[in-house]
């Protein structure tokens, strides 16, 4: 049985499916969907040269990367390649030929420095190192099961603070960005980052098909958002909050907790099942947050960097 590996077709739903397939049998804490995988690959920047690669084995896909420039950096030549083979396929050549294409197409756009994440299991670390890839910074996936009846009560709104949803902000979702934007300069990461082009954001983030508006949270202070909490839905009972964040002015003030908190209730009436999010192993703040929220730490990923010759 030959391995081969070539570019998702994103017009063949069988590709889609497969990916989807396979990144939700490697990574379960995060939401995929044949969709979604076909917006990402659609709605990329241009700068970003972003790719989405499968391996295949008798016309079955059994693994996955996405390839791609950190466009957003200040710093030029940062890439990003990150590779999953389905649990029941691995050994059998399909990461080793993903990284190798995904390292010679992003060195031949003039890529010097590679990251990717990397479960923090001893087989794939080993794959990592065994490519030249060095560990740096770690990030955990949380679940909180939402079938349990007993969630945290929502905070009492402070004076002067409205709840709305991402819904509300349908006809001018600038507002949104404008925090989202403000909170993301703050994230913790290897790669400085930063969301500026309205534009590539409403594409690429607010009409993504996973975005779901009503459990989206946001609270409104002073004519303005402040915090929220991103929901994301797969439509099958999972629920994932892409990211909560409050405006540097307003930290301090429990607006974050609030604002999830009340999302994690307009999930669980609305039918989800479980919860999903994910927290750099540094970010103790949030860490605090989702604990007492009742999240429990399900797996770890490790970003690994790799300095190309």
């Amino acid at each position: 049985m030959t391995v081969i590996v070539r570019d998702l077709r994103p017009d063949v739903l069988a590709d889609l499916e497969g990916f989807a397939r396979v990144r939700h049998a490697a990574l379960p804490y995060i939401l995929f969907t044949a969709d979604a995988v076909r917006h990402n690959l659609a709605h990329m920047p241009a700068a970003a040269r972003f790719r989405s690669l499968v391996a295949e084995e008798d016309g079955e896909v059994i693994g996955t990367a996405q390839v791609g420039l950190a466009h957003e950096s200040a710093e030029p030549g940062q890439g990003f390649v990150n590779v999953y083979v389905h649990p029941d396929h691995v050994r059998r050549g399909a990461g080793r030929l993903l990284v190798r294409a995904a390292e010679e197409y992003l060195a031949g756009l003039g890529a010097v420095r590679l990251y990717a994440w990397v479960l923090d299991e001893p087989a794939n670390r080993a794959f990592a190192e065994r490519h030249g890839y060095r560990s740096s910074r770690s990030a955990h996936f949380l679940r909180r099961d939402l079938v349990d009846p007993v969630l945290p009560p929502v905070p009492p709104v402070p004076p002067g603070v409205e709840l709305r949803t991402a819904a509300d902000f349908t006809d001018d979702p600038r507002p949104v960005f404008e925090l989202e934007a403000e909170t993301m300069a703050d994230e913790p990461s290897d790669v400085d980052s930063s969301v500026s082009e309205y534009a590539n954001w409403t594409d690429q983030y607010w009409k993504h098909p996973l975005l779901d508006k009503d459990l989206t949270v946001v609270a409104v202070a002073e004519g303005r958002p402040v915090a929220f909490s991103v929901a994301y839905t797969d439509g099958r009972g999972g629920y994932c909050t892409a990211m909560t964040g409050t405006a540097r002015a307003f930290r301090g003030r429990g607006l974050a907790t609030l604002a999830k908190t009340a999302s994690l209730h307009r999930a669980r009436a609305a039918g989800c099942t479980q919860a999903f999010t994910g927290n750099d192993t540094g970010n103790e703040p949030m860490l605090a947050i989702n604990k007492r929220l009742g999240y429990d730490i399900c797996a770890t990923e490790v970003r690994y960097v790799r300095e190309l010759g």
